[in-house]
């Protein structure tokens, strides 16, 4: 491998660096002072931007409830559908998401169990 190369993988690394990171970094720079929000932005703003973790893991989670090979599934068989009741209630209830993960995962093993 010659320097040329090594140099244009080097370069290939660095841009695709900046290009990953660059968008996660400035909105954190320019919204947050002191690891807070508090740039001047309404305090409507800021609590709708604390809603965005939850907004966007609900919207990755719940394709994989309802839909099973490439169809919706409502059916009894649908042992995520089912056990997301119950984790959402712990969840609820608790405020843990940590809690709710563990309990979700407890639950999908032990419908695994009983149900083969």
């Amino acid at each position: 491998m010659g320097t040329l190369d090594q140099n244009a993988i080097a370069l290939t690394i660095v841009g695709m660096a900046i290009v990953t990171y660059l968008p996660r970094l400035l909105p954190v720079l320019l919204l947050t002072r002191n690891g807070h929000f508090g740039s001047g932005l309404s305090p409507w703003v800021e609590a709708w931007l604390r809603h965005v973790p939850a907004a966007v893991l609900a919207a990755m989670l719940l394709p994989s409830l309802f839909i099973a090979d490439g169809q919706v599934s409502l059916r009894l068989d649908n042992l995520y559908l089912w056990a997301a009741i119950p984790t959402l209630l712990i969840a609820w209830k608790t405020r843990s998401l940590f809690g709710a993960v563990i309990a979700g995962m407890a639950i999908v093993a032990l419908g695994r169990l009983l149900l083969g």
